[in-house]
């Protein structure tokens, strides 16, 4: 009995610890919630992995102001229920449209099909959200035989982002943000060996491909000086999303139980985001990182300006960005 009784104790306290501990971290991943009328009404948005998580939550906050949005998805079928759901919830005054559109970021001809069709069916895009990803993958290829989660991160994107240029241009003031992760803090861009051939390992990829993220913003906020097109690159959080879902099974399994004690909501996972897409005094800022709906400094690996244009030149030639589409 005596045993029993300490037993229990023992239990009841590492339970009461472990309560205390979670407290403390969600305390610490409180995310500040964007308050704002702002309108978009007339305005074009692309959001990319939207059909889920960040994506979905952002796309319903924009609708509600007035926003046709277009989620750009890989499943579309999924695309279709996000639509639907959205539409059901967002019903009154003053709300915009909202429909999908297929977009594989780990396929360049899918990527380019896409981009052709937005230029032939719209008349202008006025925010781009490169917001989907990938996270923690075993050792897989692109339909371009790249990393996968490089090509998709960040060739994808940077790939897409580029065909929109021009029609985004001519549709200014106009934005693109980029979803990036505080994971770039210990990243680097691995240019001797950038497909991780020699040495992957899944968090190497992934801290490279978010850092990637940054690098490319910085270097097309210097291209895109004068054209009142504006970019930005952000860090959403620990975020309870599907993004994990590349882990092994086991890991996948912990990562469900812990994930929604720890982390936030992907409602308020996307608020930073919402805030780089519509507030209106970052008119004025251009190429800066946000986390918490206000600019932080990245890593100093971030801020490198030559890197920056390395990258830019390495990606360029990956994607054949200058080939006929």
């Amino acid at each position: 009995m005596f045993f029993d009784c300490c037993a229990l104790k023992l239990l009841m306290t590492s339970l009461a610890i472990a309560c205390v501990l979670i407290l403390m971290v969600r305390r610490r991943l409180v995310r500040k919630r964007y308050c704002s009328n702002t309108r978009l009404d007339g305005k074009v948005v692309i959001i990319t992995g939207a059909n889920t998580g960040i994506g979905k939550e952002t796309a319903r906050d924009l609708v509600r102001r007035g926003a046709k949005v277009i989620l750009a998805c890989r499943d579309v079928t999924k695309g279709k229920g996000a639509v639907d759901e959205i539409l059901t919830e967002s019903s009154g005054n003053g709300v915009g449209a909202v429909t999908v559109e297929r977009l594989d970021l780990a396929s360049f001809k899918s990527i380019r099909s896409f981009a052709k069709l937005i230029i032939e069916k719209e008349s202008s895009v006025n925010i781009l959200i490169n917001n989907a990803g990938v996270s923690m993958c075993s050792p897989q290829k692109t339909a371009d035989g790249f990393e996968l989660q490089f090509g998709v991160n960040h060739l994808g994107h940077f790939l897409l982002t580029n065909l929109l240029l021009d029609l985004m241009k001519s549709s200014a003031p106009s934005r693109i943000i980029n979803v990036s992760s505080f994971a770039h803090r210990e990243g680097k861009i691995h240019f001797d060996d950038i497909n991780l051939t020699d040495n992957y390992a899944p968090l190497k990829a992934y801290r490279q491909s978010k850092l990637a993220n940054i690098m490319f913003t910085n270097e097309l906020a210097r291209m895109l000086k004068g054209t009142n097109v504006t970019c930005y690159s952000l860090h959403p959080g620990l975020v309870s999303t599907e993004i994990c879902r590349y882990l092994s099974p086991i890991k996948r399994f912990v990562a469900t139980i812990l994930l929604p004690l720890i982390a936030s909501t992907p409602e308020m996972g996307a608020q930073t985001t919402i805030y780089c897409a519509v507030e209106q005094s970052l008119d004025d800022e251009n190429g800066y990182f946000y986390s918490d709906c206000e600019r932080m400094e990245p890593a100093p690996q971030a801020q490198d300006k030559e890197a920056d244009k390395q990258l830019w030149q390495v990606s360029a030639e990956m994607v054949t960005l200058n080939a006929k589409e």
